[in-house]
């Protein structure tokens, strides 16, 4: 950064390799939406869908690199002007994790070089060769050598471009746990640090709500991308006199999901991502047994004739808002139902948790819409949609452990990319 011409180049110098980039990865998305499912699990759609996704990002930035401003104003004393400069920071680590292996380096990556940083990107272990195929579409596009930097390699990797003098900010995503160590890591030499952690994200199904779109909605934020999503639905908070149809209804959804292997245009969910992954999800539907709650769809061991570490769909009622179940991230295809008597509970249960980055209701009445907005201990709010759906040209980030310092995407990547420059000048 210090000796590279990236930070001097022009706006549209930067935009224009950013806007090759997303051409180049729009172009090739079926090629590398599938290296992307061969290495994660997530169906083909669901990998070129994601694929199409970060080339979008990369033209957005492309923009964004263009608009980067700053303000004129005057001055309390006669004769002097003000001027606000947006300008590079320097040098980001950026650490992702492996449920979007694509798009999560491509928003990191995209606002931070859009705006004159250079970058190393360390990716997570199971999933590289997608980080990298991203990689070398930027260098064909034309990024010098130098600016955007990978490394591969375990926490110990992590942990050095965390602790390493001449990164400037560091951005996460990944566990709660891990987060805390990467915060603790660079504020204790007062770097820059963004972190995007878990969720226990819920969706409240109001007695008014219409039941197939109800239904729909909670099969898409649960159980999509084989529930390995920081904002999947994984609490279903279901009103009383609508939670017998809804969870009826939902099992027989849940029960038809096929699962299997990524590249099958027949399959709708994948595999986990690794062995130690789907043990989890099968963990933890033990500890909702034995804490009283009944498997209603789902639940058994789950072997198919091809390669991959398979989990079943599981839907968990009879729960209790406190059971660990309800307050532990899973991160796989279990979903748990909490019956509710009315909104009020609803709205208690959901904020009821050490997590707070997405949340979602699923009603016909505007006044219980627009309260559980404004309520709502959370980063984002959805309102008759699932959780897991966000665009990629506004903030994305939650409240509480979810979340730390300034918002990723969109217009608000600016906060956490560049610094600002307040410069004063007598006539």
């Amino acid at each position: 950064f210090r000796s590279g011409p990236w930070a001097d180049a022009s706006p549209e110098a930067r935009s224009d390799v950013l806007d090759r980039a997303g051409t180049l990865l729009m172009e090739r998305r079926e090629a590398v939406g599938r290296l992307l499912s061969r290495e994660e699990g997530k169906t083909l759609a669901e990998g070129v869908g994601e694929t199409a996704r970060a080339a979008r990002i990369l033209k957005y930035f492309a923009g964004e690199a263009l608009r980067l401003h700053g303000q004129n104003l005057a001055s309390t004393r006669p004769g002097v002007e003000i001027q606000t400069y947006r300008q590079p920071v320097g040098v980001f680590g950026l650490i992702t994790p492996w449920n979007f292996p694509i798009a999560i380096p491509a928003w990191k990556i995209a606002p931070a070089i859009a705006f004159g940083n250079t970058v190393v990107i360390k990716p997570a272990g199971p999933t590289p060769a997608t980080a990298e195929a991203l990689i070398a579409i930027l260098h064909e596009a034309g990024l010098p050598g130098g600016v955007v930097n990978m490394v591969i390699g375990d926490g110990d990797v992590g942990r050095a471009i965390v602790a390493h003098p001449d990164v400037d900010g560091v951005s996460f995503t990944g566990s709660q746990k891990v987060g805390a160590g990467v915060a603790e890591g660079a504020m204790k030499r007062q770097a820059r640090v963004q972190l995007e952690m878990g969720g226990k994200n819920p969706l409240i199904v109001l007695d008014d709500a219409d039941l197939d779109r109800a239904v729909a909605i909670a099969l898409d934020g649960s159980f999509f991308a084989t529930g390995q999503r920081c904002t999947a639905s994984s609490r279903l908070i279901v009103q009383d006199a609508i939670h017998d149809r809804f969870v009826a209804a939902l099992a027989e959804k849940v029960k038809a999901l096929r699962v299997g292997d990524a590249l099958d245009p027949a399959t709708q969910m994948g595999p986990a991502v690794t062995e130690a992954q789907r043990q989890t999800s099968y963990d933890y539907i033990d500890i909702a047994r034995d804490g009283g709650g009944r498997v209603l769809a789902g639940g058994e061991r789950l072997s198919l004739d091809k390669p991959g570490w398979y989990v079943q769909p599981t839907l968990i009622v009879d729960t209790q808002s406190d059971a660990r179940i309800n307050t532990e991230e899973v991160f796989g295809p279990v979903a748990s139902t909490i019956r509710v008597a009315n909104f009020e509970e609803a709205l208690a249960v959901a904020n009821g948790v050490e997590f707070g980055l997405s949340a979602g209701i699923v009603t016909q009445s505007l006044k219980h819409a627009r309260d559980f907005q404004r309520r709502a201990r959370a980063g984002m709010t959805m309102v008759n949609l699932a959780t897991a759906g966000v665009d990629y040209h506004v903030p994305f980030g939650g409240t509480k452990k979810s979340s730390y310092g300034p918002r990723e995407q969109g217009f608000a990547a600016a906060d956490f990319y560049t610094q600002t420059k307040t410069s004063y000048s007598a006539s």
